[in-house]
């Protein structure tokens, strides 16, 4: 059995290839600016988004453990003992646990960018599920995935919850499920948590919590850039911004200026116009038809929706 302290880095190109964390220096430097949502995902950003998760306002968890639970013996007889479940962004590994009671695999693979948070949360599976053999890997699940030649290729289900298809561009998530169902035998399948449109301000509310959690969520983005390049971001000047995006469909996280300003780090330096954004976070919000759709078009012949009474959010098992 693989410990769970023992952390190996996934087989994945990264950014470094061409200079530490080149892809939020060229986003920072661009007009408009952006950041990958990826970089909220330090330590300190993993545990606010656990917070997130908790707040009232923030559906989009407790609805999938919902249905997850609803219909957990028509998954279960979907999915037979003894698979490999891999949580692609598994965090603190806390949903894999009702999944691991719901599918008795016989082992759970962690993939998530943030090492620290992951490696504790593999340690709590591995402790709540003892006959699972647990193994977690670091990795930037943005790139292309090679999973060490141990991990059985039959019978895989990749477990891809809480609505995180959601924060790529429709070109991006297309391409991020072609890649998982290059993880999957004939015999493996895509368990996927999906947001559904609804009301706006049931989104907006969602992202614009009354606690502040998911504002410090956004700024603490700046903390974790100012870690890798050494940049001089205070987050003082920096206001969270969230709205519905009616024209694309998505809900934007922003991170806008309250003053003109102008941030350095070795080699580089940017100014910010008072009132000027780095768009953080994308988070579409889709039909069923629309993701039934997608998955088509990345090679999925077969999908399975299972939603909550009211509609707003889908979980979808789909087969190759």
């Amino acid at each position: 059995m693989d410990s769970p302290e023992e952390l190996a880095p996934a087989a994945v190109p990264t950014a470094e290839a061409h200079g530490p964390h080149a892809d939020l220096a060229a986003g920072l430097l661009a007009t408009p600016a952006t950041a990958s949502p990826k970089y909220f995902y330090d330590a300190r950003g993993s545990a606010l988004f656990e917070q997130i998760t908790r707040l009232p306002e923030y559906y989009p968890t407790r609805t999938e453990q919902h249905i997850l639970s609803t219909h957990a013996a028509a998954l279960a007889g979907e999915i037979a003992p003894g698979a490999t479940v891999i949580e692609w962004g598994a965090g603190n590994c806390d949903k894999a646990r009702q999944l691991c009671s719901l599918l008795a695999p016989a082992r759970f693979v962690a993939l998530d960018i943030s090492a620290d948070c992951l490696r504790e949360g593999a340690r709590r599976l591995q402790a709540a599920c003892p006959a699972v053999q647990v193994r977690a890997l670091a990795a930037d699940l943005t790139a292309e995935l090679a999973l060490p030649a141990d991990v059985p290729c039959e019978r895989r289900v990749v477990f891809y919850p809480g609505s995180s298809i959601g924060n790529f561009d429709p070109p991006q998530a297309l391409d991020l499920l072609r890649r998982m169902r290059r993880l999957l035998g004939r015999d493996g399948a895509l368990l996927l948590g999906v947001d559904l449109l609804k009301p706006v301000p049931v989104l907006e509310a969602a992202y614009n919590d009354a606690a502040g959690v998911t504002a410090a969520f956004n700024r603490n983005l700046l903390r974790h850039a100012n870690r890798l390049l050494g940049s001089d971001f205070a987050e003082r000047d920096w206001e969270h911004h969230a709205f519905f995006n009616a024209a694309h469909g998505r809900i934007e996280m922003h991170l806008r200026a309250l003053r003109d300003l102008r941030v350095r780090w070795p080699g580089h330096a940017r100014a910010f116009g008072r009132g000027e954004s780095i768009h953080t976070e994308n988070s579409y919000k889709y039909s069923l038809g629309g993701i039934t759709d997608l998955l088509a078009r990345a090679g999925f012949s077969q999908a399975q929706p299972w939603t909550d009474a009211q509609g707003w959010y889908a979980v979808l098992l789909a087969r190759p």
